[in-house]
């Protein structure tokens, strides 16, 4: 069953340019409790470790931490991606870097993540895409889907760079296209196993009716 917590969920987020403002909003809203290990890639200048988990730490009930090389995932943490290199993750849910050779034009991208964890979560996996300019995770998303997991993105109407959310919604597989603020609830649901609001989904669908338009 969907819902259970007899198996882990992945929870990966992609953020490029006006990303800090999206996840805190998004990190704020979910509980400690939730049944998910939670992987943030935020594109940013290499050499910046550590600063962004203390200011999402700040606004979160979650453990909020950098993401080390054979590290376990442990639900109800929140892992922030190293700037410089990419972060995968093993089949033994581990994770694991690569070198930082630029994907999609950065140095830590959220594709390698989403692809390595498709394989890992297979229905578990959930991936989130926030405000950011150009490509990333639009790679990610179609193996999370290939694999039966969740995609879910920020409303590109409203979100401060539409580059990223507007690609992976063109590749016509996003389950939900949500406002900022719907996205956490959408997240505890989906982890619940509950029914995301009526609401939030039909924003979505304008969304996408405007991006293939």
């Amino acid at each position: 069953m969907r819902g259970s917590l007899a198996r882990p969920w992945f929870i990966g987020i992609a953020a490029s340019a006006g990303g800090l403002q999206a996840l805190t909003t998004v990190l704020a809203g979910l509980p400690q409790t939730i049944p998910a290990s939670v992987v943030v890639v935020q594109h940013r200048m290499p050499r910046q470790t550590g600063v962004l988990e203390a200011i999402l730490a700040r606004g979160t009930p979650l453990s909020v931490t950098t993401a080390m090389e054979g590290e376990p995932l442990r639900p109800g943490v929140v892992y922030v991606a190293k700037p410089d290199l990419h972060l995968t993750i093993q089949p033994n849910r581990r994770f694991a870097y690569t070198d930082g050779t630029r994907v999609r034009g950065v140095l830590s991208a959220a594709n390698p993540l989403l692809e390595s964890a498709a394989p890992a979560f297979g229905d578990r996996a959930i991936a989130v895409v926030l405000t950011g300019a150009g490509l990333d995770a639009t790679d990610g998303v179609r193996a999370v889907k290939g694999r039966g997991g969740i995609v879910i993105v920020q409303d590109p109407a409203r979100a401060a760079f539409v580059g990223m959310p507007s690609s992976a919604i063109r590749t016509g597989i996003v389950d939900h296209v949500l406002p900022l603020e719907a996205i956490a609830p959408a997240l505890v649901a989906i982890t619940q196993a509950q029914c995301i609001e009526k609401e939030a989904e039909a924003s979505g669908a304008a969304a996408k009716r405007r991006i293939r338009d």
